[in-house]
């Protein structure tokens, strides 16, 4: 039976979204944000201040008719999960009955390139092909035709949905709800109406095309990556066995002189972003240096507040009630299985993370930032801030902001991997013990840093529009309501009659 949900967007925006049992909660939040002019790659649902499985239909979310989900930002930061493939019975076979692989993959992964990585890295050279396969076509039986090649598509089946096209390969794990845990997908092949040629064509300039726009979105452009072709229709309609996924060389040269063209006229804007990047080239060197306060007193100290916005509130007083009840509650302890799956998710964040920006706290309250790259360990930081230093050889230690941390220590370590850096990084720089106090009194950046130093920009803090305080008592044209039975009169109230005892 069809009804209706409301969803509500941050912006306070609603619409009604109409469902029925088997509905998908991925397609009511696509739905949403396609009418909110929203993009459903940034946003979930919750329901009741808790979120929402994406997976799910709306008869397994036990939501009920009219329903009010609430759109939430989704982290940027992709998660971890436990992919299982199931191979059909013939793949199997090749792999000495194995017919379920599994790995750990990245949430913002999309099913193509899932399926790309079990053929390149699990598969690979054990004669079972995803991809690129062509099944040859005959007439009369098999006895007779030219043999003709004909592609050959996955599919995959997730839970009660399938996946065949080449629409459907681009999207994410998280685009299909799944964020946390794990996912099983089903494989098998359908013989298509195209030709292999046309086919490999297609794949080649479809996720070229694909990929060259995630990375313009994102800022970061890759010149000439080799699509997943054929070499050329004529190995491909001569093969009598599924090929193996190689460059279509043809497609790869058109491509190339359809680019070519606009090379020229790119080539200046190039030069002028060249001109204006203040990146410094030598890695060594701060991205920015900063000033110390000119003041003793620290800045927090200048704002003025008023008392009552401290005071807390009946919604502070029902989460804290909230926290204490579930702090009172009896938790499981996790599995063997389920502490690897969380260490599993962990390393899958940090693999994810392509820069971490540091900034370094000096003792005489200047700073420098450098951006550190997964391939950074820690004597590259010590290496960088000895170039901004005075004292060349005095010794130190790096210790980022926070209560019971480790030391980035001057040696080989991973600074992003080593140390779980996920996000813009404070890090406190402490003399030695061995260090004089003549070295300890003195500027700590050379004078060509100096001369860099900039003051730090403090942003102002928005404040907000005050709320009306609620009335404490009702005013004086308001009616106050009597309870029944009241006559107002003020007098002396009978006896109810179920209350007297019958006389004798």
């Amino acid at each position: 039976m069809a009804t209706n949900v409301k969803v509500v967007s941050t912006d306070l925006r609603q619409t009604t979204i109409k469902v029925n049992p088997g509905t998908y909660l991925t397609d009511v939040l696509e739905q949403a944000c396609s009418r909110l002019k929203l993009s459903a790659d940034k946003y979930l649902l919750k329901h009741n201040q808790k979120q929402l499985d994406l997976s799910n239909t709306f008869r397994n979310a036990g939501l009920i008719p009219g329903a009010k989900l609430e759109l939430v930002f989704r982290s940027k930061t992709p998660s971890a999960i436990i992919v299982a493939l199931d191979l059909p019975e013939r793949e199997a076979k090749l792999l000495s009955g194995t017919r379920r692989l599994t790995e750990t993959l990245s949430s913002d992964v999309t099913i193509w390139k899932i399926l790309r990585h079990f053929e390149s890295h699990i598969l690979e050279g054990k004669g079972v092909n995803i991809t690129g396969r062509g099944e040859p076509q005959v007439s009369n039986g098999g006895t007779q035709g030219g043999g003709q090649l004909y592609y050959e598509t996955p599919v995959v089946q997730i839970e009660q949905r399938s996946f065949s096209t080449f629409v459907d390969f681009q999207k994410t794990l998280a685009q299909l709800g799944y964020n946390t845990g794990r996912v099983a997908m089903r494989l098998s092949f359908q013989k298509t109406d195209r030709t292999f040629a046309e086919a490999m064509a297609d794949i080649s300039q479809y996720f070229q095309e694909e990929e060259q726009a995630t990375r313009e979105a994102a800022g970061d452009t890759v010149e000439g990556e080799p699509a997943e072709a054929s070499s050329s229709a004529a190995d491909a309609a001569a093969a009598t066995e599924p090929p193996q996924d190689n460059a279509s060389s043809s497609v790869a040269e058109t491509r190339g002189d359809s680019q070519g063209d606009g090379l020229d006229t790119t080539k200046e804007e190039d030069t002028d972003k060249m001109e204006v990047d203040t990146t410094p080239t030598d890695p060594l060197q701060p991205v920015s240096v900063f000033s110390a306060p000119a003041s003793g007193t620290p800045h927090a100290a200048h704002t003025t507040e008023p008392d009552d916005i401290y005071t807390p509130g009946i919604q502070h007083a029902q989460l804290h009630q909230q926290r204490l009840k579930n702090a009172g509650q009896n938790k499981r302890l996790l599995s063997d299985e389920e502490i690897r799956d969380e260490e599993a998710e962990k390393q899958a964040k940090l693999a994810a993370v392509k820069k971490v920006q540091v900034r370094v706290r000096f003792p005489d309250n200047t700073q420098a930032s450098w951006e550190i790259h997964p391939d950074h360990t820690g004597k590259f930081l010590h290496d960088a801030v000895r170039t901004v230093m005075a004292a060349q050889g005095a010794t130190f230690k790096l210790r980022p902001a926070g209560v019971a941390t480790v030391p980035i220590r001057d040696d080989g370590t991973k600074v992003i991997a080593g140390y779980g850096l996920v996000g813009a990084t404070l890090i406190n720089l402490v003399w030695d013990d061995s260090v004089p106090k003549s070295i300890r009194g003195q500027p700590f950046l050379k004078a060509d840093a100096a001369r860099r130093a900039r003051e730090v920009e403090i942003p102002e803090i928005p404040r907000g529009e005050e709320e009306a305080a609620p009335a404490s008592g009702p005013s004086k044209g308001s009616v106050v309501e009597k309870p029944k039975g009241d006559s107002g009169g003020g007098g002396k109230k009978g006896m109810p009659k179920w209350l007297k005892l019958g006389k004798k």
